[in-house]
C-alpha cells in the first residue's frame, strides 16, 4: 500500500512567528484517521520566523527528531545541553522521564524543518540530546542514515545503506535521507510488515508507479520492494519504524 496525502490536505497552524503543517493529529489538527503510523506519532513541517521560535516546553517518552532543511535551529534544555543544527543536518532527543527544551531561529531568515516524533520501545528512560551533521554532498544518490535504534541499526546491510556515526534512536526506527538527480533511481528494500512514511521537501517523484509531489507525505506498509525515480532533482526523507 502506498498512500500520498498531498501537502494541501495536511493540517494547518499559522501562528504568525510559525507556519506549521501537520501530517498526523496534533495540537489544535484533529483527523482520526491520521493518529499515526505505527510508531511514528509526528510529522510536522515547520516555518520559523527570523529570530523567533519555541519557548520552554517540556516532553516526556518520546524520540523526537529534527531535521533541518534551510537555515538553521539553536537548542537549549534543562540537562544543559545546547548546540546549533544547521540545514542538512539533524538533532534528536530522547525526552525520556522528562526534558524541558527551547528550539530557537537565532538567523536573519526563516527556518524551515522536519520534526518528527517516533514512540520510544520503553518507557522511564533517562533522557539526553545530540545533534550531528550530515554533508548533503554524502547522499547524493544513495541513503544515508541519520539516526536508528533497535533493529534500524541492523537493517542497512540488507538495504546498502552508508550508516557511519548515526544518532541513537531508543526505538525500532530509523530515519534516512537521500538526494536523488533529475532523471536518477534509487531503490528501497522495505520490510511489508513495518510502517514507513516518506517525504520529498523538494522535487518530484515516482514510487512504484505513484506520482509525489514537494512535501506531499506518503504512508507505506506492505510493500517489499521500492523504486524511486525523480522527475526533479529531489531530497528525500524516510522514516522505517515498526
Amino acid at each position: 500500500m502506498i498512500e500520498v496525502r498531498p501537502f494541501a490536505s495536511l493540517g494547518h497552524a499559522e501562528h504568525g512567528w510559525l507556519d506549521a503543517r501537520h501530517h498526523f493529529s496534533f495540537a489544535g489538527y484533529h483527523d482520526r484517521t491520521r493518529m499515526g503510523w505505527g510508531a511514528i506519532r509526528v510529522w510536522n513541517d515547520d516555518t520559523i520566523a527570523a529570530n523567533s521560535g519555541f519557548a520552554p516546553h517540556s516532553h516526556a517518552d518520546m524520540e523526537i527528531i529534527t531535521f533541518v532543511r534551510t537555515g538553521a535551529i539553536s537548542h537549549e534544555d534543562s540537562l544543559g545541553n545546547n548546540g546549533r543544527t544547521a540545514a542538512g543536518d539533524v538533532q534528536v532527543m530522547s525526552a525520556g522521564t522528562g526534558i524541558t527544551h527551547a528550539e530557537y531561529n537565532r538567523e536573519d531568515v526563516p527556518t524551515t524543518l522536519f520534526q518528527i516524533w517516533v514512540e520510544p520501545d520503553s518507557a522511564g528512560e533517562r533522557p539526553g540530546w545530540g545533534a550531528r551533521a550530515f554533508p548533503r554532498g554524502d547522499r547524493s544518490g544513495r541513503w544515508v542514515t541519520l539516526a536508528a535504534g533497535g533493529a534500524g541499526r541492523t537493517a542497512n546491510d540488507a538495504d546498502g545503506a552508508a550508516q557511519g556515526d548515526v544518532l541513537p534512536l531508543r526505538a525500532d526506527a530509523r530515519v534516512l535521507a537521500a538526494n536523488l538527480p533529475a532523471g536518477e533511481r534509487l531503490t528501497f528494500a522495505a520490510d511489508p510488515a513495518r510502517h514507513l512514511y516518506l517525504v520529498a521537501p523538494t522535487g518530484a517523484l515516482s514510487i512504484n508507479g505513484v506520482a509525489v509531489a514537494a512535501r506531499d507525505g506518503v504512508a507505506i506498509t506492505g510493500e517489499r520492494d521500492l523504486e524511486i525515480s525523480a522527475a526533479q532533482d529531489s531530497e528525500i526523507v524516510l522514516v522505517d519504524a515498526r
